[in-house]
């Protein structure tokens, strides 16, 4: 390779497996005993096979298999020395309960928590809202060709019917992966997320009008939390108090008017909210958004439901990047496996993506590793180059200089006898 190419001592398949310290691996191994009734394939063996299938978008199990022959014996430098077989990995995504990578993620998030963080959010400047607080959550459906979960809506004509997964997810508006999951079948209603939620005073949680749930508003409301959402087109409530900007101020958009309302929770129990009635200057659309935090500004309101977007960008980036259309296996504990597995990794892409300081971008970097994952160039090095030197596009082969004198070496017949 060119003289002048930064190379690693680990193929990139390493160079990714090496942010998953050894530690973590031993302990949630240990906490939850999945290496018990395996000898050969153990969960570190898994996990390393699985990282390769889902950065490489491999579309099945069989296929998986057959290009990690491609790797030869370069998983050795993380203690592999053994390919496995196709059934062998098969038992293990049937077998080998999910929980472990859960647990895998989720300390890998601690662990990287300073990485994943911002120190601030450059969307979002209003002084009347401290951003740490600020928790978005919402859920995406993963598409299954067989009814392994339930899946959502009615059953078709023809009676066939595609199961389904629900991702649940929490995430803090300065850090850029969740940070609460909860995988359930796609008929589980948003709803029951809300139960699962459990963050000190002063949190404030923003979230689309699926999650809606006065009883729990008013509970959160007790305990000192806030929320920003939307409110159903069929809510039922009382207006108290109506205030009306001029038209000239909302004409090409903002803030038409902030109400005082009453949500109706029962015949008896009411939940005090503010409602604002907002046009959006690019849309044209009229939206109204509840909340009950009384203290910060309606501007600031519209603009932490603008906020939620992020999440919504999550979910396009785990879906857009690693392979979860085709499955490895059409076990539960297999296809939650996976899931968790495809959440590791970009987790892992995310702190890459930050070390590098966003320099490239991030579908850039999953497409340059899982094209590459045999190469042994430094993937953290190429990343920092923002443009490659013209020594670095040189094609020529160092082996051609080594004798640059002579241009024959040792074997070169001499003009003039010794």
């Amino acid at each position: 390779m060119n003289q002048n190419t930064k190379i690693s001592g680990q193929p990139v398949i390493c160079q990714l497996f090496s942010f998953i310290p050894d530690s973590i691996i031993k302990q949630s191994v240990s906490e939850h005993q999945s290496d018990y009734y395996y000898k050969t394939l153990t969960t570190k063996k898994q996990l390393a096979f699985l990282l390769y299938g889902v950065v490489t978008r491999c579309n099945s199990l069989n296929s998986l298999c057959k290009n990690l022959i491609f790797l030869e014996n370069k998983l050795m430098y993380i203690g592999i020395d053994k390919l496995p077989a196709a059934s062998t990995l098969s038992d293990a995504n049937i077998n080998r309960c999910s929980d472990v990578f859960g647990k895998i993620y989720f300390m890998l998030y601690h662990y990287y928590r300073q990485d994943l963080s911002d120190s601030h959010v450059q969307f979002f400047t209003m002084k009347d809202v401290d951003t740490s607080k600020v928790i978005l959550f919402d859920s995406t459906t993963i598409s299954l060709f067989v009814d392994v979960f339930k899946g959502a809506g009615r059953n078709p004509i023809n009676g066939k019917k595609k199961g389904g997964l629900k991702i649940q997810a929490a995430m803090p508006l300065s850090g850029h992966v969740p940070d609460v999951i909860h995988l359930h079948p796609a008929c589980m209603n948003d709803k029951t997320f809300l139960g699962q939620l459990s963050h000190p005073c002063g949190t404030i949680y923003v979230f689309d009008k699926g999650y809606v749930n006065y009883t729990k508003y008013e509970e959160w409301t007790e305990k000192g939390i806030f929320y920003v959402t939307r409110i159903n087109e069929n809510a039922s409530y009382k207006v108290i108090e109506t205030k009306i900007n001029d038209v000239i101020e909302y004409a090409p958009g903002g803030i038409i008017k902030e109400e005082l309302i009453l949500l109706n929770i029962s015949d008896t129990k009411q939940h005090k909210a503010r409602l604002i009635t907002y046009r959006d200057p690019l849309t044209r659309n009229i939206l109204q958004f509840i909340s009950n935090n009384f203290d910060c500004s309606d501007t600031s309101i519209t603009l932490l439901y603008k906020c939620r977007w992020n999440i919504e960008v999550l979910f396009k980036q785990l879906k857009q990047n690693f392979e979860l259309s085709y499955f490895f296996s059409d076990s539960k504990e297999g296809i939650k496996t996976q899931i968790w597995i495809a959440l590791i990794a970009n987790l892992i892409f995310t702190v890459i993506h930050k070390r590098i300081k966003e320099c490239e971008q991030f579908i850039t970097l999953v497409n340059m590793a899982s094209n590459n994952m045999g190469s042994y160039v430094c993937l953290i090095s190429l990343f920092k180059s923002k443009k490659l030197t013209s020594q670095e596009r040189d094609l020529q082969k160092i082996q051609l200089d080594i004798f640059e004198i002579m241009r024959g070496g040792v074997f070169q017949k001499m003009k003039k006898s010794p």
